[in-house]
């Protein structure tokens, strides 16, 4: 069986190859800021700046709901998301 896990962690020196790959693929400018990154087994597939919001991701695998994972991840870390409106509230099923 392949190893079909997700991981989002911090990105760190070894990963800038792996960055500047995926921004290539993306059409996109090479990272600068604090990187999460979205793996799946081993292989990089999405890219978010903490800072600024803005994402790289494998035009060529389905990579929409890891990045809206980033997103979300990186509002958590900026402090947002809070509130019962936004954030992972929006996640949580409601009380039946």
């Amino acid at each position: 069986m392949t190893d079909k896990t997700l991981t989002i962690r911090p990105a760190d020196a070894a990963d800038a190859g792996a960055l500047f790959r995926l921004a290539a693929l993306d059409s996109a400018y090479p990272p600068t800021g604090d990187m999460l990154i979205a793996e799946i087994g081993d292989e990089l597939w999405a890219a978010i700046d903490v800072d600024t919001g803005d994402t790289i991701a494998d035009p060529f695998r389905p990579s929409g709901e890891l990045v809206d994972l980033l997103r979300l991840r990186a509002s958590l870390l900026r402090g947002e998301g809070q509130s019962r409106r936004g954030g992972l509230a929006r996640l949580l099923p409601r009380a039946a």
